[in-house]
């Protein structure tokens, strides 16, 4: 696997595991690969990734709004307000 393989995979896991549209995780996913290509050197050793992940994720958030994302990530099957007990 190649580094562009590598982050193209863990961004859109990354991405979709918070609750992000397809296409908005596409174009995350191509932000933190422009960033990879256009990057001389990371901010830290051996964060590189890290640099790729944070771009992706900003441009993300601007894309979307926080009730999508929460409505994304919200359980299938749960009622508001009702919690399951004995009596």
């Amino acid at each position: 696997m190649n580094p562009t393989d590598f982050i193209r995979k863990h961004i859109t896991a990354a991405l979709t595991a918070e609750g992000f549209s397809p296409s908005v995780v596409q174009g995350g996913v191509a932000k933190g690969l422009e960033h990879y290509r256009c990057m001389s050197k990371s901010t830290k050793k051996g964060s590189c990734f890290a640099d790729c992940s944070y771009r992706a994720r900003q441009w993300a958030l601007g894309q979307a709004t926080t009730a999508e994302r929460k409505a994304a990530k919200k359980k299938p099957g749960r009622a508001d307000g009702v919690h399951p007990g004995l009596f």
